[in-house]
Formats: structure tokens, C-alpha cells, sequence
């Protein structure tokens, strides 16, 4: 069962609902705490199903303002892209406008990573579907798009350590290459330290060097963190 977030901090704060969009389901939480709500997502998933999913979800539930996790590159606070695991229709959507509230939308590992941030330079890394990643540094977040770069034998770092690398190479080889690639990243973007999340950290044993474990529930924190944390930049 999944952590219980956090009540409120203070009192005539405002409610946040925080939206964590996946490929495999769609899941809400209050700032005022719970247990998190889902409905199931897939392949044809529109933005227009999700307004409607949350919607009825969110019934008999309080909050002022939403923030959204979303699985593909923002820009001015609106999907840039079509996700490739989910339906067509992202790009440009307006979901404040569809939610009739003030909406902040982020990339999903960006804010999985703010709500495990602790200070300092922190790479965070998602080991999902895909592969995302975030960078924090000092206070100031940074999605970043690291998947589709190339690796090795033509092929991306996603088609080794998300995944297709999982099923194709069998888990013992997909761990090498998450220790490989992890410590390539480490020696280029020079972090204090990392976070490793996303639903198949727990397949690996041991971690890299300067790693901790993750928890995809702080992604509810990192949405309430978008309204409350006055020194973050995004």
C-alpha cells in the first residue's frame, strides 16, 4: 500500500491536489493527506479523459490549486510533445482552462525529484517504461531529456536500462548497464548526489555510488512542494 502523504503544513495554506499521469495509471492525492486515488491509463490515454478521470476522482475532495506530473517534455506550463506511452493530443493543451484552476505542469521525473530533494546538486533518475531524469541545483529544477541519447550499438540509454532492456537482457545485465549508465551521468553532470526511483528501482539489490533509493509517493510531495517551496525555481 502506498506511504500516506503528509497532512497540510499550515493552516489557510492552499490545497493542492497533485496528479501523477503514467503510463499504467493515473493517481491523485490531496495536500491534506489520504490514501492516493488512481484510475487506469494506457496506450490511447488522452488529455481529455484524464480532465474527465480526475474529475470524478477528485469528488468529495477540497483543493485550491493542481499540480500535474507529466511523462514528456513543458513548456510554458503546457505539454510540448506527445508522450510516446500514452494517446495523442498533449501538445499545447491547456489544462488550467479544461480544469477551471490554476494548474502548474511539470515533467513527471521533475517532480518526483523535487519531492526528494534534500539541498544541493541532486540528479534524479527514473527507472520506468522509459528512463527520466531531473536535475535540482540549489533549489533551481531542470527536467531533463537524457533517454533518447545514444549509448551503445546505435541504441539509447532507455533501450537498455528502461524497460525493453529489462526484458530483453534479463535482469542481471540490465543492473550492469543502470550501474554504467549512472556512472557516466555521475562523471558528466558532477551531482552531490542521486535518486534512483521508478517503478523497477526495486529490481536492483545494491546501488551506484552516491545513490539512495527513491519513492514514487514523493512525487505527491513534489507536487505540493510547486505551491508551497517560496526558493524553488522551475
Amino acid at each position: 500500500m502506498a506511504k500516506t502523504a503528509k497532512p497540510a503544513a499550515a493552516k489557510g495554506e492552499q490545497a493542492v491536489l497533485t496528479i501523477d499521469v503514467g503510463g499504467s495509471h493515473v493517481k491523485i492525492l490531496t495536500s491534506a493527506g489520504g490514501e492516493p486515488r488512481r484510475v487506469d491509463s494506457g496506450p490511447a490515454l488522452t488529455p481529455q479523459q484524464v480532465v474527465a478521470s480526475v474529475t470524478k476522482l477528485a469528488e468529495g475532495l477540497s483543493y485550491d490549486v493542481i499540480s500535474m506530473g507529466y511523462p514528456g517534455p513543458v513548456r510554458d506550463n503546457k505539454p510540448s510533445l506527445d508522450p510516446f506511452n500514452l494517446g495523442k493530443g498533449w501538445n499545447g493543451y491547456d489544462f488550467a482552462t479544461a480544469f477551471g484552476k490554476p494548474v502548474k505542469v511539470v515533467n513527471d521525473a521533475l517532480m518526483q525529484a523535487i519531492g526528494s530533494y534534500e539541498g544541493g546538486r541532486m540528479l534524479f533518475l527514473g527507472l520506468g517504461t522509459g528512463l527520466g531524469a531531473a536535475m535540482i541545483i540549489h533549489h533551481v529544477g531542470q527536467p531533463m531529456e537524457l533517454a533518447h541519447l545514444p549509448y551503445k550499438k546505435g541504441h539509447s540509454f532507455e533501450d537498455y536500462v528502461g524497460e525493453r532492456g529489462l526484458v530483453k537482457y534479463g535482469k542481471k545485465k540490465w543492473r550492469k548497464h543502470v550501474f554504467d549508465v549512472v556512472n557516466r551521468l555521475r562523471a558528466a553532470l558532477q551531482p552531490d548526489y542521486i535518486v534512483i526511483g521508478g517503478g523497477n528501482v526495486d529490481k536492483l539489490d545494491e546501488l551506484p555510488e552516491k545513490s539512495r533509493r527513491g519513492d514514487n509517493t514523493r512525487a505527491f510531495e513534489g507536487g505540493f512542494r510547486l505551491w508551497r517551496d517560496k526558493a524553488l525555481i522551475v
